[in-house]
């Protein structure tokens, strides 16, 4: 079976890893394990001196499912209020990779 793979990057200040970490919790990764057709969700955290980056790796069954999530513009990283309040910095996009299991 062909998994979808889709990776969003943010990053915070250190200081705000941990409110960071819940809030996303409450919100994307709450979301993303409500729509039909996806099959998981990671949420990895690195914590390298000053910043803290984030990564959600979550994979689906198909490109119709993200849209249900991310809306018809997929490719586009989609974002909570609350995100303003901790992200550095806005990536537009995410990447999505073919995903094969051995």
């Amino acid at each position: 079976m062909k998994v979808i793979t889709r990776m969003w990057h943010g990053v915070t200040k250190a200081e705000n890893a941990d409110a960071y970490l819940k809030y996303v919790e409450d919100t994307g990764m709450r979301d993303y394990r409500k729509v039909k057709g996806n099959l998981s969700a990671k949420l990895l955290r690195r914590i390298d001196g000053n910043v803290c980056h984030f990564l959600t790796v979550t994979e689906w069954d198909s490109y119709e499912s993200i849209k249900q999530f991310a809306g018809d513009d997929y490719r586009k990283a989609k974002y909570y209020p609350g995100d303003e309040d901790y992200l550095l910095e806005v990536e537009d996009t995410v990447t999505h990779y073919e995903t094969f299991e051995y």
